[in-house]
C-alpha cells in the first residue's frame, strides 16, 4: 500500500506488534494445517467511517468507572457508628448503630470512587479514594464531620489498613505509577514490582499539600486489591488483584493440538497460539506435551506478600504462592491468625466455549472456581466453594444455583474465631462457613450455608456482634442490609443516595449475577471482565461445532482484507478484552466477529454488536437459554457507559515529556523503516481524535499480516500501560528471561512482551523508544487531571498554592474538549457548602440568591480553622451534579 513518492505504507508491519487492546475475551483452536477458504464469501467493503448512526461524544453528568469496592464499610470502635462508602456519589455516608437499627447522621463528600474505609486511633475516618488517587482524612470530632487533610498516594489506591505496636500507621494499596507518585513506573523494565504499598505516620501525615509518606514499598506482583492486618497489628498481607495463575501464551507455531482440527464445516484451524502451564516442574499444555524450550521465563506467581509493620521502615517477610488467580479480599482469624483470601481461579488452560460435541474439553458452566484460601501456618489451603455442582452434566440444576456462591468478596471473621460470613457477589447472599470446616474441607453446601439478601451484588460486610447483627455494602442498588446473625436472614435494608442514570442500575446485574446468567450459580461475564474490566489472562474460546462466517465489516482502504474473507469459528487465545470504553469504537472482539451487523432502526452498530453477545451467556456462563429482548438491551445500556479512567502516566497539566511529544509527532507524521524507505503512519490507522471521542481506533478493520487469521479489527491504546509486566520472547531479537510478572502481555494473544512492544521493525531505536513513551502516555476519555484533589487549609496556603493554579488551569482549558468541572466543598459555619468554578473564573455556590465569588474570596474561607476547602476536577459535565446541586432536581443543595 504505497501512495506517491512518499512510499506510505501505514498499516500492516506497525500494526504487527502494537495490536493491543479492543473489547472482549476471544478464543478458538489452531491447527497444523494453513486455512482453507470456502468459496462464496465476499471480499468486504472498504472506507473510511463506520455506518452510522454514530454515538455522540461530550459532556455526562454521571461517568460510570464501576470501581470495585473492596472495604467499603466500617464499624467505629465503640461500635456507635458505621461509615460507608458512597462509591458512585464520592460521599462517606455515616449512620448511628443501636439495637433498633441504623439511622443516618451524616453525609461528607470526599474523592471520586470511594472503595474502603477505616477508622484510625484517633477517631478520624481515612476514606480510598480509587480514582482520585488520594486518602481523605475526615475529622470526626467536627460537627458536622468533614475532610481535613487529603493525602496523595499512587494510582488507583484500593485497600487501607492501620497496623504497627501502636495501629499508629497506615498502610494504603496502590499501582506502583501515578502522577502523584515518586516512585519511577520502570514501563520499561524487567524485574520491576508493580505493586506498591504506602505506608503513613497517622498522627503525622507528612509535611506538603499532600502529605509525605514514611515510606513506599514495592511488591513483585501486579497492582494489589486487599490487605489485612493481624489482631496485635504486627503483620499486614497485601493481596495481588489479577496475580495469574502460572499460564502464558507462546506465539503461533502450528502446534500439535487436541481434535478437532477444523470447523464443522469442514475449514482447517487457522495457525494461532497455544495457552500452557507450569505445573511446578513444567510448562504444558492440555496433551502434557512439554515446552520447556519455549518458555525463557519463570512465573513465581507471588500472590499474597506478608510485612512486619512494627520494624522501621515496615519490611517484607515472606509471600505465599498459588493462593489464586484473581484476589478480592482478606480476613484474618482473631483467634488463631489464619488469613482467609476470597478469590477465582481461572481455568484458561481449558480451551473451547459452548457446548463443544466435536471436542474433549469446554469451559461452559466451568469458567472458574470460587473460592476461599487459608493460610494456615504458611501453609496454602484452597477451598472451592461451589464443590457441590456436577460440572459433567451439561445443564445445571435449580438446587446446585440455588446453593451457589458466586464472586467471594468481602469477609467478616466472628470474634470467637469459629465463623466466617463471605459476601457472594454474584449470588446476592452471604455465605456462613465454620471456620474448622474450612480448613478442613469437610463443609458441605447447602441452604444452611448462605443468608438470602433482598437486593445484588453484596460487596462489603461487618459484624456488630453487640447487637448481633451484620451489615452487608449492597452495591447492585446502593444499600445495605442489617442481617441478624443468630437467626440468618435480614431484617431491614436501607438504600444510599445514587446518582448513577437508571440504565446503569438495572443493567449492572447482567454483568454480575450468576443466578440470573448461568443455569449452576458458578459463573457470569463478571469472573472475567473483573468489575467491567479484564483478569489479565488469554483464553481459547473457540467453538469447535461452529462454521466459518463472512466478514461483513469496513475495512480501512489502505489495508483492505485478505483471503479468506471469514471469521473461523476456532480462533486460537485471545487475551481478555476491558468492557470499558466501548461505546464508538466499532465492532467487538479482537476480530470484530461482533460485528453489529444486524442494526435496528436508530441503533448503533456497537449497541448491536454487543447484543451478540447474548449467546455467550450460554457458551460461557451456562444457561440453557439466552436472555430476552428487553434483558439484553438493559444489559447494553449500562455496558455503553462503561469508561476508561485517566491515564496515571501522562501529566496532570496534559502535557508530554520531550520523548512523549516526540513520540506523538512520530504517530502522526510516521517513522521510516530503514531497510525498506516506507513510511509508517500510525494516526492512519489508529486514529486518534479526542474531540470525536476516538482513542487509536475508528473501528475499522485490516490485514494485520500475522501468522492465523489475517484480518483483525484495529485496536484502541487507552490500556498499554496496564500491560506491563511480562518481558520474554522476542521476534528477531534474544528472548530476555528472569522471573515475570505477568504470563500475557500485548498483541492479541498477549504473546508481544513489554521488552518487544513496538520493537524488531528495522526502525531507529531512539524512535521506537519515543513513540513506546507516547503510547504508554496515551489519552482516554478522562483528562489526566480528573479526579484530583487538593485540600487548602489554614496552614498549608504556600504548599496548595501551586496545586489550586493547576486544578483551575486544567478546569478552564477547552481545547480539543473541556478537560474537568472544578468544584469546591467544605463546611462553612458548621453547614456543608458546594461551589463551581464558572468559565471566567469566578465561583457560583450552592445558593440561588448568592453572587459568584472570586479565587481569593472563596480561599478565605480557609483561613478560619476547620474550614478547609477541597478543591476536585470532575469530569466534564458532571460539575453541577458533584458541586452544587445533587440530585439535579434543579434546586440547589444549599437551597434543599
Amino acid at each position: 500500500m504505497r501512495e506517491s513518492s512518499l512510499r506510505l505504507r501505514s498499516y500492516p508491519a506497525l500494526f504487527f506488534v502494537l495490536f493491543a487492546a479492543a473489547c472482549s475475551s476471544g478464543g478458538g483452536s489452531g491447527g497444523q494445517n494453513p486455512p482453507v477458504a470456502t468459496p462464496g464469501s465476499p471480499s468486504p467493503p472498504v472506507g473510511l467511517t463506520l455506518p452510522g448512526p454514530r454515538p455522540a461524544f461530550g459532556p455526562r453528568s454521571f461517568v460510570t468507572f464501576e470501581s470495585g469496592q473492596v472495604r467499603p464499610l466500617a464499624l467505629s470502635a465503640d461500635g456507635a457508628r458505621l461509615y460507608a462508602a458512597n462509591t458512585p456519589d464520592g460521599k462517606l455516608e455515616i449512620f448511628s448503630v443501636s439495637g433498633a437499627g441504623l439511622i443516618h447522621i451524616n453525609t461528607v463528600p470526599v474523592g471520586m470512587e470511594p472503595v474502603a474505609v477505616a477508622e484510625a486511633n484517633n477517631g478520624d475516618v481515612w476514606v480510598v479514594n480509587h480514582l482520585s488517587d488520594n486518602v481523605s482524612i475526615v475529622d470526626m470530632a467536627q460537627v458536622p464531620p468533614r475532610v481535613r487533610r487529603t493525602l496523595w498516594v499512587g494510582d488507583e489506591p484500593r485497600d487501607i489498613v492501620f497496623a504497627g505496636s501502636n495501629r499508629n500507621r497506615a498502610f494504603v494499596a496502590t499501582a506502583h505509577r501515578g502522577q502523584r507518585s515518586p516512585v519511577n513506573p520502570a514501563l520499561t523494565s524487567q524485574g520491576a514490582g508493580r505493586a506498591d504499598v504506602w505506608v503513613f505516620d497517622a498522627d503525622n501525615p507528612g509535611v506538603g499539600a499532600g502529605g509525605t509518606p514514611l515510606t513506599i514499598m514495592t511488591l513483585f506482583g501486579d497492582k494489589p486489591r486487599a490487605l489485612a492486618v493481624t489482631p496485635d497489628g504486627s503483620r499486614v498481607y497485601a493481596a495481588i488483584f489479577n496475580s495469574g495463575n502460572r499460564t502464558t501464551i507462546l506465539p503461533p507455531g502450528n502446534f500439535t493440538k487436541a481434535p478437532p482440527l477444523g470447523s464443522a464445516d469442514s475449514v482447517s484451524q487457522p495457525n494461532t497460539g497455544l495457552i500452557v502451564k507450569f505445573n511446578g516442574n513444567n510448562w504444558v499444555d492440555e496433551l502434557a506435551q512439554t515446552y520447556n524450550s519455549r518458555v525463557p521465563f519463570t512465573l513465581p506467581d507471588r500472590d499474597v506478600f506478608e510485612i512486619d509493620a512494627t520494624v522501621d521502615p515496615p519490611s517484607l517477610v515472606r509471600d505465599f504462592r498459588l493462593v489464586g488467580t484473581t484476589l478480592f479480599n482478606m480476613a484474618v482469624n482473631p483467634i488463631n491468625g489464619d488469613v482467609y483470601v476470597s478469590n477465582t481461579d481461572a481455568r484458561n488452560e481449558v480451551r473451547f466455549s459452548g457446548e463443544a460435541t466435536r471436542a474433549s474439553t469446554t469451559v461452559r458452566g466451568h469458567v472458574a472456581d470460587h473460592r476461599i484460601t487459608i493460610i494456615n501456618g504458611g501453609v496454602v489451603r484452597p477451598r472451592i466453594l461451589n464443590k457441590h455442582i456436577d460440572f459433567s452434566r451439561r445443564f445445571g440444576t435449580v438446587d446446585e444455583r440455588e446453593t451457589s456462591l458466586s464472586l467471594p468478596l468481602g469477609m467478616a471473621v466472628s470474634a470467637d474465631g469459629s465463623t466466617l460470613f463471605v459476601t457472594a457477589f454474584g449470588s446476592g447472599k452471604v455465605g456462613v462457613y465454620a471456620t474448622g470446616e474450612l480448613v478442613n474441607d469437610t463443609f458441605v453446601p447447602n441452604r444452611n450455608n448462605w443468608i438470602e439478601l433482598s437486593a445484588g451484588g453484596p460487596t462489603g460486610i461487618v459484624l456488630d456482634e453487640i447487637n448481633q447483627r451484620a451489615y452487608v455494602l449492597t452495591r447492585f442498588d446502593n444499600g445495605i442490609s442489617t442481617v441478624d446473625t443468630v437467626n440468618r436472614i435480614e431484617v431491614s435494608h436501607l438504600t444510599l443516595f445514587n446518582p448513577e442514570p437508571q440504565s446503569v442500575v438495572d443493567g449492572r446485574p447482567f454483568l454480575y449475577d450468576a443466578r440470573l446468567t448461568s443455569d449452576n450459580g458458578n459463573d457470569s461475564c463478571a469472573t472475567c471482565h473483573v468489575f467491567g474490566d479484564n483478569d489479565a489472562l488469554a483464553w481459547d474460546l473457540g467453538d469447535p461445532d461452529g462454521s466459518v462466517k463472512p466478514i461483513p465489516n469496513v475495512f480501512i482502504t489502505i489495508s483492505p482484507a485478505v483471503s479468506p474473507f471469514e471469521f473461523h469459528p476456532m480462533k486460537g487465545p485471545m487475551t481478555t478484552q476491558s468492557m470499558r470504553g466501548i461505546k464508538g469504537h466499532g465492532p467487538m472482539h479482537w476480530r470484530g466477529d461482533r460485528t453489529g451487523a444486524a442494526r435496528g432502526t436508530g441503533e448503533t452498530l456497537e449497541e448491536a454488536a454487543f447484543k451478540e453477545f447474548n449467546e455467550a451467556i450460554q457458551a460461557f456462563s451456562g444457561r440453557q437459554t439466552q436472555l430476552t429482548d428487553a434483558q439484553m438491551q438493559l444489559f447494553t445500556d449500562f455496558a455503553m457507559e462503561l469508561s476508561y479512567p485517566p491515564n496515571p502516566i501522562r501529566a496532570l497539566d496534559n502535557s508530554l515529556t520531550p520523548d512523549e511529544a516526540e513520540g506523538q509527532r512520530l504517530y502522526n507524521t510516521g517513522i521510516v523503516r530503514q531497510s525498506t524507505g516506507n513510511l509508517e503512519v500510525c494516526q492512519q490507522c489508529h486514529v486518534l481524535n479526542p474531540s470525536r471521542g476516538l482513542f487509536g481506533t475508528a473501528g475499522l478493520m485490516a490485514d494485520n499480516s500475522q501468522p492465523g487469521e489475517p484480518n483483525f479489527k484495529i485496536p484502541h491504546f487507552r490500556d498499554q500501560y496496564q500491560k506491563v509486566g511480562m518481558f520474554g520472547f522476542g521476534f528477531n531479537t534474544p528472548a530476555a528471561t528472569g522471573q515475570q510478572i505477568r504470563g500475557f502481555g500485548y498483541n492479541h494473544n498477549g504473546a508481544t512482551t513489554s521488552n518487544f512492544i513496538l520493537a524488531d521493525l528495522d526502525m531507529p531505536p531512539a524512535q521506537l523508544r519515543q513513540i513506546r513513551a507516547f503510547l504508554f502516555a496515551f489519552p482516554t476519555e478522562m483528562a489526566p487531571i480528573v479526579g484530583q484533589q487538593v485540600t487548602l487549609s489554614a496552614n498549608n496556603g504556600v504548599e496548595a498554592a501551586a496545586e489550586i493554579d493547576l486544578l483551575i488551569s486544567e478546569g478552564m482549558a477547552t481545547t480539543p474538549v473541556p478537560r474537568c468541572d472544578l468544584i469546591v466543598k467544605s463546611v462553612i459555619g458548621g453547614e456543608q457548602r458546594g461551589w463551581l468554578m464558572q468559565a471566567d473564573g469566578t465561583f457560583v455556590s450552592d445558593r440561588a440568591g448568592e453572587v459568584p465569588v472570586s479565587r481569593t474570596d472563596l480561599e478565605a474561607f480557609a483561613q478560619v480553622p476547620a474550614q478547609a476547602l477541597t478543591f476536585t476536577c470532575g469530569p466534564w459535565g458532571s460539575g453541577v451534579r458533584m458541586g452544587i446541586d445533587r440530585d439535579l432536581d434543579g434546586i440547589l443543595d444549599g437551597d434543599e
